[in-house]
């Protein structure tokens, strides 16, 4: 009885499946009338796919260690020179590309720190490369190809009408043994708390993606790209069948920056500061569940507070589409193009309204003014910037407004022995208020045996003392 129940329940799904007409998969219709019609291939997405996806080989020269013996006669008489020659760091990934003169996509932590990066395509030929932005924030990086001829690339999915389900394919150079293929579903979406770049909301996969294949291409059922594939979940390095891919709508957004914002990301200002919905906090505000972002604090004069936004307000929606926190909110801001307005829906006092709230950028002002500090201090090699509330929202700082904030540092410079990080506000020298870069960079010429310095690194002041 329980066989029969099992074969009938085949049949009818079998019946289903032809009634809803599930070409669009690469399954026929009509019943299969040998062998051969029974066999499903993702060959053809694949012939067409593939060449679009990019091996990326990325490397920075290090300056070569000196060796104690160097110089001395008697040692270069009887062992030649000891100089050691120059080391190089090296990175492999993947990338995508997304248009015919050569624009590449790949992730920023593929070649972040390097100098040197060169594009092999799956033909086998190699191109060098140049970085046109790098946008840590999302973890994506756009490439420029060197060359004038045209491209394979791929089209652009769009990544929110994703269902969970839907078939995918991965396709990258995972552990750098060359272009492999894996295919999987969409596990889960607005994935939070992946913990690899600020704009937390990804796509899950159990497509097997390894070390290799970031940067690479998460395509759809019909060939378009639809997430870029960066991190996976696993304690032992390999595929567990958890992998994570940045959405493309958000990959549009970066790659339009890189070709109108003059090497920097431009997002919308959104001008208030957000935290999750507790349990606690939904009893505390009378919501039925948890759910949406609260507002902990509004920027004076800023978008939000234009738009009539207010402290303890919940923000439910963003045009129509509902949040479920901070990340979901800041991924749906972020993927709107600047001019025009956004509807968002929030909720307050337990009514639910709409505003409308403006799509502009945050204003550079005062003017970042960057300037990179040398001499002797153990500020060298740090490049500072006056705080604006652009500054605030690229390098993701808040709670202050007066000091310099470290916006790079040079690899093995004086001010990364010492342990500066991006990110530092610098407050005070020696007990002297830094408001400007001109300032700090004029302090530092100086000479004097002790450096006495105040500095907030993550909502947190801290003063150190450095030799001079």
């Amino acid at each position: 009885m329980k066989r029969l129940q099992l074969a009938l329940l085949a049949m009818m799904i079998a019946g289903s499946a032809a009634a809803q007409g599930l070409d669009s998969l690469g399954l026929r219709k009509a019943p299969p009338a040998s062998k051969a019609d029974m066999a499903m291939s993702f060959a053809p997405i694949v012939k067409a796919a593939a060449p679009a996806v990019v091996n990326v080989y990325a490397s920075q020269k290090q300056s070569k260690a000196r060796n104690p013996f160097e110089g001395d006669p008697f040692f270069e008489r009887f062992f030649g020179g000891l100089a050691q020659p120059e080391r190089a760091r090296q990175s492999v990934g993947s990338g995508v590309l997304v248009a015919k003169d050569g624009i590449v996509i790949t992730n920023h932590h593929v070649i972040e720190g390097m100098s040197e990066i060169k594009v092999a395509l799956s033909d086998r030929r190699e191109f060098e490369a140049e970085v046109k932005l790098r946008d840590p924030k999302t973890d994506l990086a756009v490439l420029h190809i060197k060359s004038s001829e045209n491209f394979p690339f791929l089209d652009f999915g769009d990544s929110d009408k994703l269902e969970v389900g839907d078939l995918v394919l991965a396709i990258g150079n995972p552990f750098g043994v060359g272009q492999t293929v894996t295919q999987g579903i969409v596990s889960a979406l607005a994935r939070t708390q992946v913990g690899v770049a600020d704009y937390q909301f990804f796509i899950q996969t159990d497509a097997a993606i390894n070390p290799g294949n970031s940067g690479g291409a998460l395509v759809d059922m019909q060939g378009r790209v639809i997430g870029i594939n960066t991190a996976i979940f696993s304690k032992s390095g390999g595929s567990h069948g958890i992998g994570f891919a940045i959405p493309v709508n958000m990959v549009r957004a970066v790659m339009e920056s890189a070709r109108t914002g003059g090497g920097i990301v431009r997002r919308p200002w959104f001008g208030a500061s957000l935290q999750p919905v507790t349990a606690e906090l939904a009893e505390t505000l009378s919501l039925a569940r948890p759910i949406g972002a609260l507002v902990a604090g509004v920027v004076a004069g800023g978008p939000a507070e234009q738009a009539g936004i207010k402290r303890l307000d919940v923000i439910t929606a963003v045009d129509g589409v509902e949040i479920d926190d901070p990340d979901g909110f800041g991924y749906r801001f972020a993927t709107k193009q600047l001019g025009g307005a956004v509807k968002l829906t929030l909720l307050r006092a337990g009514k639910k309204q709409d505003v409308s709230l403006k799509l502009i950028a945050a204003p550079e002002t005062p003017p970042r003014s960057p300037v990179t500090i040398k001499g002797n201090s153990p500020f060298q090699g740090m490049t500072v910037l006056n705080i604006s509330p652009a500054v605030k929202e690229e390098l993701s700082i808040s709670g202050i407004e007066s000091g310099v904030v470290v916006g790079d540092i040079e690899a093995g410079s004086a001010a990364e022995q010492v342990g500066f990080q991006k990110g530092d506000v610098i407050i005070a020298l020696n007990g002297q208020r830094i408001e400007e870069t001109a300032a700090l960079d004029k302090a530092t010429k100086g000479r004097t045996y002790l450096w006495r310095v105040t500095f907030n690194r993550g909502g947190q002041t801290f003063t150190s003392a450095f030799g001079g």
